[in-house]
């Protein structure tokens, strides 16, 4: 099968391509998705639009460096009502994450792009639809202390196949795209080229 690179830091991600046979290596594009972020933000984009765009830049730069590979790049937000929420920087952002989180239905959104030669080949979104049962402060804060910080700033608050999954009570959506990365749609693709 062919080989990827990855343009991710994400050990999440790079974990998922192995365990479904997809070699690759990694390739850390260095994109600073603030500016990003905000820029797409002025502009009255969606969090979809800029999960889809933060997936492509990263996919197209590490693409220009490393000539005829083909390159995967991802992107994951989420989604509240409109509102992008983006990962925490610190404990407590995660909890205000958290409580904004409480209750509510969000959607977790994630993209991939596959790029060559500084050029997007192909690309996927998918959504998850996830509720969040009612908390207190306390539980909050609990939870977080169970959560070690890699864990913490690598999931966007949550880890669906840890103790996440008791954050909720309806997930909607495929437990990969949760995770960050639709690896069904990839492994389609790749096996069609």
């Amino acid at each position: 099968m062919l080989k990827l690179v990855l343009a991710s830091k994400s050990k999440v991600r790079h974990e998922i391509l192995l365990k479904y046979n997809i070699n690759c290596i990694v390739e850390h594009s260095n994109v600073d998705e603030e500016p990003v972020k905000q820029s797409l933000l002025k502009e009255g984009a969606t969090p979809e639009i800029i999960s889809k765009n933060l997936a492509e830049l990263k996919a197209n730069k590490v693409s220009q460096k490393i000539y005829d590979h083909f390159v995967l790049g991802a992107d994951s937000v989420i989604d509240l009502d409109g509102e992008l929420i983006s990962k925490p920087e610190n404990r407590e952002q995660a909890f205000n994450i958290l409580k904004k989180l409480n209750g509510k239905m969000h959607y977790l959104i994630s993209s991939v792009c596959i790029s060559k030669n500084g050029s997007m080949v192909w690309n996927y979104t998918d959504k998850a639809n996830l509720t969040m049962k009612e908390f207190n402060d306390d539980d909050l804060r609990r939870y977080l202390s169970k959560i070690r910080d890699e864990a913490l700033y690598a999931y966007n608050v949550y880890q669906i196949e840890g103790e996440g999954k008791n954050l909720f009570s309806k997930i909607e959506g495929d437990k990969n795209t949760i995770m960050g990365l639709p690896v069904d749609k990839i492994k389609q693709y790749i096996e069609g080229l």
